[in-house]
């Protein structure tokens, strides 16, 4: 049995499409919504239907910006020549949250997953080989996760770039295996940078 009309079962089936949103958060985010003051909705409208109209990919790092060069890239006290490669920008904001990173990054926009048909140019591998050629780069660190996929990813990685003569380092694993990124605290990720190993 239907408990509410269309429009309101429209609305929390929206909400609820969304990750990490169960049934009761959507029917809460629903109902929020349907409280706010018209203004704050059409607000909340208009800043969705932006940002997804606006925020593209870094043209340099593959981040996600609402200009041309996200503002690490654009940063010219950052650290040009050591490069952090990471799966996601969730992993790439986890790193940030330390303020001990001083390098740049590279996103890959996930891993190699031979089963489930994610191979190497499904990810952003070839615009990070291409930026190896283009510019003065003395470090490569693979921070990819601790899963099966982030390790077949880091050495895919390191096999590429070995013979270019760039030193390439694999986070330490203070990172425990099979462990997320974005869920972990910055002093372990900060051991995880600082004991890095060259691989």
């Amino acid at each position: 049995m239907e408990y509410y009309s269309s429009e309101i079962s429209k609305l929390i089936e929206a909400f609820a499409s969304l990750p990490g949103i169960g049934r009761k958060s959507a029917q809460r985010l629903a109902f929020h919504v349907l409280n706010m003051p018209s203004e704050r909705v059409d607000e909340l409208a208009e800043i969705l239907v932006n940002a997804r109209k606006n925020i593209r990919y870094c043209k340099t790092c593959f981040t996600l910006t609402d200009t041309d060069t996200c503002p690490i890239c654009a940063n010219p006290a950052r650290d040009h020549k050591t490069i952090m490669v990471v799966e996601t920008v969730r992993d790439l904001a986890a790193y940030e949250k330390t303020g001990k990173y001083n390098g740049v990054y590279h996103v890959l926009h996930g891993a190699i997953s031979p089963m489930l048909g994610i191979g190497p140019n499904d990810i952003k591998l070839k615009e990070l080989m291409v930026r190896l050629q283009n510019e003065d780069i003395d470090e490569v660190i693979i921070a990819t996760n601790s899963s099966l996929e982030g390790e077949t990813t880091a050495m895919y990685i390191s096999k590429l770039i070995k013979p270019t003569g760039i030193k390439v380092s694999r986070i330490a694993s203070g990172v425990p295996v099979g462990g997320d990124l974005e869920y972990i605290d910055e002093i372990t990720l900060l051991r995880a940078l600082e004991g890095r190993t060259e691989i």
